[in-house]
């Protein structure tokens, strides 16, 4: 007995072509019945076309035009019903996708987010096609069996109830392995999700070098197997403890069968009933258990897939927190103040300590600025709060004095253009790779080939055999992939492309040679005229060319200044850049700002 728990909910036991052909079979009789009468009573010599044998070819057509009207709306339910199914899919992965897409961005520093996804993504696909396979499948089998109950409730009325109580342990037993099945998946997702890790670093490009140059092929199979044994483990000790729960349901359904079998025999022996009515009688019995373990069987289904269902309500209900103002204000066309943090105090969910406590720092308009510092200072997460991504603890981040909450989301990121610590590289062409810094401007080619030599990724894509419309990535067929300094100017590119008045740049210069990154800040200067830069560096030869660099330690600003001011001030800077002095007097001096003073990488969310 199928218990609605795994992939395919089935249709049940009589499909609508079955119940047509049980539909032939009553219209048999009178096709018989014509032909042995027309054959008996003999005829006038018309031989077939006689009057005796009409009524043989009417009952004879009826059934062909029955046959054949069978197969076309087979066929046309099975049409109807294909597509019903990918419009569901579709719209269910349409919703999946406009909550992925909508979700604060918080949501991904949470486990339990992934969990929600998890589920949605394995139940939202093919659920909602089988629950609606289940009911109509209910429907049709509830019909039958009230046509049954009609027929048996003639020798008693007690006896719908014994082919109901037959069937009722079995309901309960359903219920709850359903329910054991469904708190078991919703245990076992976190292992779930780390097997399917463990196969994607298996099976990825992402992983593969690593994988082969330190042998961690055997360590992530083994970790893959343990969980898989576990997982396999579990699920077969749930089969074998609703196996043995389904054994004691059927026995006791038999048991109230044949008990009822012996009452109608003792019925017929004591010439209350013919043996007509006992063979008719066993016959309703017996399809009407079959119906009651279809029926059984589809309310089952119909329960599990609504519970995991749930899932996907789950996951939709999930509301961010980051939203528009319920009265914004006007946007800045031009930055004329520039961007205030004051007092800021920020913790990134599930963290431990504070990223920001009462920090500050003024960004003049118009100008070049860069912050440097230690890994973990905290550099990164100024993008990520100036962008909303986050909304801060405490304190608040203005732009021209308006506070950036009163703003809607999509005016505020409008005014901003940025190139992330690790940019994506999209599996796409190389001129769309770059129209995406502003697909509602609708870019044309020119705008596109002006950002890309702006970034300097012109020469990355003059290399490429098709040009600007050579596929990126090894993904798809004729795809060229790209080194990660390549990767890197195609992202600025697509920052350049759009025209916003504020321009935010986390390590831009990071996968580039000195003389590429040399080249590049001459074309940036003329690029940022106007506009409200901000960098965050590592590289001494790219903050020496901002106007004003701020050093950022342990979540504060501690030095501010030019190149030279900071220098001549002998602080944390100045002992950076003369360390570096030491360690490369002859070359181009280019490397990372370091110090003894510097510490280990204090977090991810630098």
């Amino acid at each position: 007995m199928r218990r609605g728990v795994g992939r395919h909910s089935g249709r049940g036991c009589c499909s609508f072509k079955e119940c047509c052909r049980r539909g032939w079979y009553t219209r048999t009789k009178p096709l018989i019945d014509s032909l042995v009468a027309a054959v008996n009573t003999g005829h006038s010599g018309g031989g077939l076309w006689s009057a005796e044998f009409r009524p043989v070819f009417f009952w004879g057509g009826l059934m062909v035009c029955l046959m054949l009207l069978t197969e076309v709306i087979e066929k046309v339910a099975g049409y109807v019903r294909k597509n019903q199914s990918e419009l569901l899919m579709d719209h269910i992965s349409t919703l999946i996708h406009s909550q992925s897409t909508s979700a604060d961005y918080s949501f991904y520093d949470l486990a339990e987010y992934y969990d929600h996804l998890h589920r949605a993504r394995n139940d939202a696909i093919y659920r909602p096609e089988a629950l609606i396979e289940s009911l109509g499948s209910l429907m049709q089998n509830a019909i039958t069996l009230i046509a049954i109950g009609a027929v048996i409730v003639a020798y008693g009325w007690w006896l719908p109830l014994v082919l109901l109580g037959g069937t009722l342990p079995a309901l309960i037993v359903v219920f709850y392995g359903t329910l054991r099945q469904y708190a078991w998946q919703r245990k076992a997702t976190p292992e779930e999700r780390r097997i399917w890790y463990y196969d994607w670093m298996l099976t990825s490009n992402e992983s593969a070098a690593e994988v082969r140059l330190f042998d961690l092929g055997g360590y992530f199979h083994d970790a893959w197997k343990r969980l898989r044994l576990k997982l396999r483990s579990e699920r077969l000790a749930l089969e074998r403890k609703q196996g043995m729960s389904e054994i004691a349901a059927s026995l006791i359904a038999l048991l109230i069968t044949v008990v009822t079998l012996v009452w109608m025999v003792r019925q017929a022996v004591l010439g209350l009933i013919t043996l007509g009515v006992l063979a008719l009688f066993y016959q309703s019995l017996s399809m009407g258990q079959r119906l009651m373990h279809t029926l059984l069987d589809n309310v089952g289904q119909i329960y599990s897939n609504s519970l995991f269902l749930g899932n996907l309500f789950e996951f939709l209900a999930m509301k961010p927190k980051v939203t528009d103002p319920a009265e914004s204000q006007s946007t800045p066309v031009k930055i004329v103040d520039g961007i205030r943090f004051s007092n800021v105090s920020f913790t990134y969910p599930a963290g431990n300590r504070s990223v920001l406590q009462g920090f500050s720092l003024d960004i003049p308009a118009g100008r070049i600025v860069a912050i440097v510092g230690l890994n973990g200072a905290g550099k990164s997460t100024l993008f990520k709060l100036l962008c909303r991504l986050y909304d801060v603890d405490a304190g608040v981040i203005q732009i021209d004095g308006i506070d950036i909450r009163n703003l809607k989301l999509a005016d505020l990121r409008r005014l901003i253009t940025i190139l992330f610590q690790q940019p994506v590289g999209y599996f796409q062409t190389a001129s769309e790779n770059i129209a995406m810094g502003d697909m509602a401007a609708h870019p044309n080619q020119t705008e596109i080939e002006k950002a890309a030599r702006a970034a300097g990724a012109d020469e990355v894509i003059a290399k490429l055999p098709e040009g600007y419309q050579n596929q990126l990535g090894k993904w798809f067929e004729d795809g060229t992939d790209l080194s990660t300094g390549e990767w890197q100017r195609i992202a600025l590119a697509r920052a350049f492309l759009r025209q916003a008045p504020i321009i935010l740049l986390d390590e831009p210069t990071s996968a580039m040679d000195s003389w590429a990154e040399t080249e590049w800040m001459k074309r940036f200067r003329g690029l940022a005229e106007g506009k409200t830069s901000i960098i965050i560096t590592h590289r001494f030869t790219t903050a020496m060319q901002a106007d004003i660099i701020h050093v950022m330690v342990d979540g504060k600003i501690i030095e501010s200044g030019s190149h030279q001011q900071l220098v001549a001030q002998g602080g944390f800077y100045a002992r950076s850049w003369a360390a570096q002095m030491r360690r490369f007097p002859d070359n181009d001096r280019s490397g990372s700002i370091v110090s003894s003073e510097c510490g280990k990488d204090s977090g991810r969310h630098g």
